[in-house]
């Protein structure tokens, strides 16, 4: 009993010391974003105020349509990334295909190789295609990253999937259709929840491959967030920092609810 009561001790105590490290940096920013000469050794900031949150929000701060940009290019990056990977991820998982390592290590080398490397190349071969400086070619060099992510997850989900079902539904009359939609798709939604999910995240986040590639012309919210992080003006990072978190947090919270349904 007592060894048991310690052990529920320990416990709670560890969850509690996980959460302060998840909301602690989360509060700091909050109160960074609204506080005026926050000096050492003050716990509080001496003065508050919404400047930061109301140059934000103003036109003329351009962030509005940095953020628009970054869902609409993240939102279409994780959809392809998903349509991809779909086939892809079940011709690993279900299908015996000769070389599967080395296949799934030529997957891998966009991620494995050093980032600016990789960077540079691609940004030679965009030049070559007439895809730098475009929307288009910040699309494309995202789903190099997102692609094998997506795959290897999906690869995963279809690896617990029977292909016995599918056979099942196609002797009760079900077409190819039916099957795709009624059989499968629900099987794997929750690898797929999760392929969306990280392939959403690696587009939302990518600095480097849209500053060559986009080469100025394509402004996301994570090339102002560096940009106001070094200018030293740190309510306004703050704010900004924040806004870069939220919508993170919202498809996190909607792709756990998604797999507790599931």
């Amino acid at each position: 009993m007592h060894r048991s009561r310690v052990s529920r001790l320990a416990t709670i105590a560890g969850l509690t010391g996980l959460g302060c490290l998840a909301v602690g940096p989360l509060g700091l920013l909050v109160v960074n974003s609204v506080g005026r000469h926050w000096y050492w050794p003050a716990l509080l900031p001496q003065e508050w105020s919404l400047r930061a949150w109301r140059y934000v929000a103003s036109p003329e701060a351009g962030l509005i349509d940095a953020l628009a940009t970054s869902l609409m290019i993240a939102l279409v990056v994780a959809t392809l990334s998903v349509m991809v990977a779909l086939p892809a991820g079940r011709a690993l998982a279900l299908h015996h295909v000769r070389y599967r390592r080395a296949l799934v290590f030529v997957l891998l080398l966009p991620v494995l190789a050093p980032p600016l490397a990789a960077t540079m190349g691609l940004h030679a071969v965009f030049l070559r295609l007439g895809l730098a400086d475009s929307l288009a070619g910040v699309l494309l060099v995202h789903l190099v990253p997102a692609v094998p992510y997506a795959t290897l997850m999906l690869a995963g989900s279809f690896a617990n999937f029977d292909p016995l079902w599918e056979s099942q539904a196609r002797t009760l009359g079900a077409g190819s259709w039916s099957m795709w939609t009624r059989v499968t798709l629900p099987a794997v939604m929750p690898g797929i929840a999760v392929a969306a999910a990280f392939a959403f995240m690696i587009s939302w986040s990518q600095y480097l491959l849209t500053l060559l590639i986009g080469g100025g012309r394509v402004i996301t919210l994570p090339l102002f967030l560096v940009g106001f992080v070094r200018s030293g003006d740190e309510a306004v990072g703050a704010a900004v920092s924040l806004l870069f978190i939220a919508p993170t947090i919202v498809l996190f919270t909607v792709v756990a609810r998604l797999l507790r349904e599931t």
